[in-house]
């Protein structure tokens, strides 16, 4: 018995793709999904090899061979120790971090072309969790999509939400010459196509059609001749000649007897 077929989803860090999952396991429970975790830079490596069959990774994407669909835009955040002054208001401007140093990891997602502030002036910082740990040793603070900020949360460190920073956009990207059924389910899913407007694998099989019914001979000759006709020649016969001729006999005036002795 050949094994089913596993559809391959790379995931960049943030991402998540739970409520996707839970709708593919109800419509493709013979389908089982592996997630292929991936830093974000990697993700299109991973589908031109076929390592994985689609990606939700950050855009851009590049390459002309990658069809994407873009599918929402994260918010940005500052991260900065619990006691810092910016934590007295829920949101600010990128202009209240112009004397802050700030740290753009290797691995930045965010790709502002000018970020406030003054840049950290050590090494590189190779990735985002190393960036976090500038923060919590009170060196720098990170400007960060909010779903990395959240995954990188640490104990003594807090967020807010830097409004007129560029947000992070985050798609779904596949090889536009391996699409197939998967895809396209995995797509419509996505896209919060429901289950009977699916057109991939996992749509319903059409209803069978129901046989045309047969005539039941209640109206037209049939029943004209059968009960009816019964009821006009029959009972309904003998009503007109048999109770009418008694009610005519009855409406007969009765003779008279003979008076005795006049």
């Amino acid at each position: 018995m050949t094994a089913p077929r596993t559809f391959r989803v790379a995931l960049s860090p943030g991402v998540n793709p739970d409520r996707w999952l839970r709708v593919w396991q109800e419509r493709l429970r013979d389908v089982p999904v592996e997630l292929v975790h991936t830093e974000p830079a990697h993700a299109p490596d991973l589908l031109r090899s076929g390592a994985a069959d689609v990606a939700l990774l950050r855009l851009p994407a590049a390459g002309d061979d990658l069809s994407v669909i873009p599918l929402y835009t994260e918010a940005t955040v500052v991260v900065v120790p619990k006691d810092h002054l910016v934590t007295v208001v829920e949101e600010l401007d990128a202009a209240d971090l112009v004397d802050e140093t700030v740290v753009v990891p290797l691995d930045d997602t965010l790709h502002w072309a000018e970020p406030p502030g003054t840049p950290f002036a050590g090494d590189p910082v190779p990735t985002t969790a190393d960036a976090v740990d500038l923060v919590a040793a009170g060196v720098a603070v990170l400007v960060l999509p909010q779903s990395l900020g959240r995954l990188h949360q640490r104990r003594g460190l807090t967020a807010r939400v830097v409004r007129d920073a560029p947000g992070s956009a985050v798609g779904l990207a596949w090889v536009t010459d391996r699409y197939d059924d998967l895809t396209e389910e995995f797509i419509g899913i996505v896209r919060g196509r429901t289950a009977t407007s699916s057109r991939g694998v996992g749509a319903p099989a059409p209803a069978p059609e129901l046989p045309a019914k047969k005539p039941t001979g209640r109206a037209g000759g049939p029943s004209s001749s059968g009960k009816g006709g019964a009821s006009s020649s029959g009972k309904g016969g003998a009503s007109s000649s048999g109770k009418g001729r008694a009610s005519s006999a009855k409406g007969k005036p009765k003779p008279r007897k003979p008076r005795p002795g006049r």
